[in-house]
């Protein structure tokens, strides 16, 4: 019987998923709010409701949708990582779409000219260096630099069950990590918003007008598979959960499976001889020019991993690319783009000194207490 009642407890939160609602689904509370209003949308992909994009259904209301601003893979979700994309019109509603990337990623005063509300909606993955934080943070801005509401539509955080990672140091700091968050934060992408706001992170410590549409029955332990993948190179559930702890090959000389079916959940090089495990990268949509593009890799498949929505971060497998690989002089990218990911060049000089991962860990803990203090602070949510 005990077993039995320690198993349900833990079911709980997985449970409570089927019952999760998404703040765009709760139209009753923001649709006033843009009835008889100029609306620009901040969307993707990923911004359904019932299954249909929160363009049509804002369209079908009679919301006057003037424009889209469209973040880091575009509208559809269909371009590369760091892709520039050119300004157009939406084929399926002629509705001007504005690039929120490369050198323009904050809306111009003449973009937001005759706008009344920015309404914000995109699936975040709960990592700091997963750049739709940065988008949040630079519409947030623009909003509050032309007296213009900003509205967050929240989602749920599919890594919300931990907190974990270094807190960046501002030192650090760029479009793959703005804040002093660990890499995961364990907050909504709506909590997220108000701590931006809080904590005076804006230029010129500016407050946002912010109203955040609240999720339904969610709790940050909950399980929450993603109805659509998020990005290009996040396919499925194991990628979104696995992706905090491979993103550390983006700085590397190691691919973590881009232009394969596998991306974030595999990892490797053609010089890794001594692993039985090989896959070969190609040219495919969201990664044109995949690092070790048509060379033989040999590595580690983690495609057949169990789901942990709990996992954290897995130090495990940089650190035994690094042991195991012939050119340690060689292995970090000389961008050291591992420090920008990290949040400073402590992981570098942790890997290269032969720190284990219990001790790179146990250097993170003073700034997550300090962070988990200031968290606290912005929670909608249990």
């Amino acid at each position: 019987m005990i077993k039995k009642i320690t198993l349900l407890l833990l079911l709980i939160p997985f449970l409570l998923f089927a019952n999760i609602t998404v703040g765009a689904e709760h139209s009753r509370e923001y649709l006033p709010l843009l009835k008889g209003k100029n609306v620009a949308l901040v969307v993707n992909q990923s911004s359904l409701v019932y299954g249909e994009h929160l363009v049509d259904t804002l369209l079908a209301q009679k919301i006057n949708v003037v424009k889209i601003f469209a973040p880091e893979h575009g509208f559809r979700g269909k371009a590369d990582a760091g892709q520039h994309l050119k300004n157009g019109l939406d084929t399926q509603t002629g509705l001007p779409i504005v690039s929120l990337y490369g050198k323009h990623k904050k809306p111009t005063h003449a973009d937001l000219k005759n706008i009344d509300v920015l309404l914000f909606d995109i699936q975040d993955v709960g990592v700091r260096f997963y750049t739709y934080l940065s988008t949040l943070h630079y519409i947030m801005e623009a909003g509050a630099e032309n007296n213009i509401e900003v509205i967050v539509l929240d989602r749920p955080n599919p890594n919300g069950a931990r907190i974990e990672g270094e807190v960046l140091n501002l030192k650090y700091k760029s479009f793959v990590g703005m804040h002093p968050v660990p890499i995961l934060y364990g907050m909504t992408i709506g909590e997220y918003a108000l701590m931006i706001n809080g904590e005076g992170w804006l230029k010129g410590h500016k407050k946002a007008n912010l109203k955040v549409v609240k999720l339904g029955n969610y709790r940050h332990d909950a399980y929450y598979a993603l109805e659509v993948k998020p990005s290009p190179n996040l396919p499925n559930d194991l990628s979104v959960y696995l992706y905090p702890s491979l993103a550390f090959f983006e700085g590397t000389t190691f691919s973590a499976g881009r232009g394969t079916l596998q991306q974030f959940q595999l990892y490797g090089s053609p010089y890794y001889t001594k692993k039985a495990f090989s896959f070969t990268p190609i040219s495919r949509e969201g990664a044109k020019h995949p690092k070790h593009q048509n060379k033989k890799c040999y590595g580690v498949d983690l495609s057949f991993e169990a789901i942990d929505a709990y996992g954290g971060i897995n130090l495990n497998y940089l650190l035994d690319a690094y042991k195991h690989y012939p050119y340690k002089n060689k292995f970090f990218l000389k961008s050291r783009f591992i420090d920008k990911l990290a949040g400073s060049a402590n992981l570098r000089k942790q890997v290269l000194a032969g720190k284990s991962a219990k001790q790179i860990k146990k250097s993170w803990q003073k700034g997550l207490n300090k962070f988990k203090k200031v968290r606290q602070n912005y929670l909608l949510y249990p």
